[in-house]
């Protein structure tokens, strides 16, 4: 259930528009990033699953009301317009969809080893005691 199958183009759209260097990802990297998400979303309830699946549906689907097109054929300024709507919006189970998938578009680019090197980020399971 936690394959990102028909989303992935929204998945990487919204990638692209939270960490914009995301972009430059070649296939490989984005491999790396999408089995980074579905591995932990394999770790989480069916339920759960379904609702980051459909939510990210909606991502796609919604901005048809406002711009007439769908989010995949936005361009990068309009899907952060878009998003920083979801962010900040009245409805609490928007917003809650909106970190949710903001949170696994920065875990899936953050959490690849190559974007943690990149920005100088080694974690040790010593904690603060690596680095004495």
């Amino acid at each position: 259930m936690s394959n990102l199958g028909t989303v992935r183009p929204v998945f990487r759209a919204l990638v692209c528009t939270v960490v914009p260097e995301a972009a430059s990802l070649d296939e490989k990297g984005w491999s790396d990033a999408e089995r980074l998400v579905e591995t932990a979303l394999a770790m989480r309830p069916a339920n759960l699953q379904r609702r980051v699946l459909l939510f990210l549906r909606f991502v796609e689907w919604l901005p048809l009301v406002r711009y007439g097109r769908r989010f995949t054929s936005l361009d990068a300024a309009r899907r952060a317009r878009f998003l920083s709507v979801l962010q900040d919006h009245p409805v609490q189970l928007i917003r809650l969809g909106f970190w949710g998938v903001r949170t696994l578009a920065l875990m899936g680019y953050y959490g690849r080893p190559e974007a943690a090197k990149a920005i100088g980020y080694a974690a040790d399971a010593r904690g603060w005691e690596a680095l004495g």
